[in-house]
């Protein structure tokens, strides 16, 4: 489809069409590109996520249907007929910003990234899905350059994977995901430790943080959010924990 530019039906509608040379040289220059590992959805250059199309490239992950659950559970807690300020922490593509900004008409939404390359992938997406008048993107890690502002909730899909567990991700995530947006450092909590103070300071009272997070570490979590209040865990569709939130008191 992605190669010569059709719909499914149509592709479905026209089985004995046959390609010309340079409709199966693009093809085949494709699958050779699949057959090294790299993913999909950098090949087509494009992901569905929340019901919305994103563009994606080798400079920012890869939205997964995890995620998700983080937007939904912000969504369902903050109220859609006031104009809330939402901070997200590691954009990447822009996905749960956006899907945010979308889904909340009256939000206005603080993507932040490291990455200039990530943040330059989510103002594009920004833009071709009609957001980008209610997302600011700056350049940030954490929330350093947010310092002294004041946010309605703080949320974020952070770096969350150990050093010593690269080896037993797939190829296709291993090799061609950026390692800045899945490897936190030598324990996996680097980065929750780091933004969990910062969004205490971030955040106005009864503010919520909402973070995605990897298998096994609820427990550490629940330690690092000790002082807040309300912390709930959400699972995912295989019952893993998935999404932990919390309020500022």
């Amino acid at each position: 489809m992605h190669a010569l530019g059709i719909s499914r039906a149509s592709l479905l509608a026209n089985p004995l069409r046959e390609l010309t040379q340079a409709e199966q040289s693009e093809y085949s220059a494709q699958i050779a590109e699949r057959a090294t590992g790299k993913p999909i959805q950098y090949i087509t250059g494009t992901q569905e996520f929340y019901g919305l199309a994103f563009a994606v490239s080798g400079d920012v992950l890869i939205p997964r249907p995890e995620t998700e659950h983080l937007v939904e559970a912000v969504i369902a807690r903050v109220p859609a007929d006031r104009a809330v300020r939402i901070v997200d922490v590691g954009t990447g593509s822009g996905a749960i910003a956006i899907a945010l900004a979308a889904h909340l008409p009256k939000a206005q939404v603080t993507a932040v990234d490291l990455s200039a390359a990530a943040l330059a992938v989510a103002k594009r997406n920004a833009e071709s899905l009609g957001v980008a008048r209610r997302v600011r993107f700056l350049q940030s890690d954490l929330l350093a350059t947010c310092a002294g502002e004041q946010f309605d909730a703080v949320v974020s899909n952070p770096p969350y994977i150990a050093d010593a567990e690269r080896a037993t991700l797939e190829v296709q995530v291993r090799e061609f995901e950026p390692a800045g947006a899945l490897f936190a450092g030598q324990s996996g909590y680097e980065v929750y430790e780091r933004l969990i103070p910062q969004a205490w300071n971030a955040l106005l009272p009864g503010g919520l943080l909402a973070m995605e997070m990897g298998f096994g570490q609820s427990a550490r979590l629940m330690e690092l959010l000790g002082a807040w209040r309300e912390v709930e865990v959400v699972d995912d569709l295989q019952g893993i924990p998935r999404v932990v939130l919390a309020r500022r008191g």
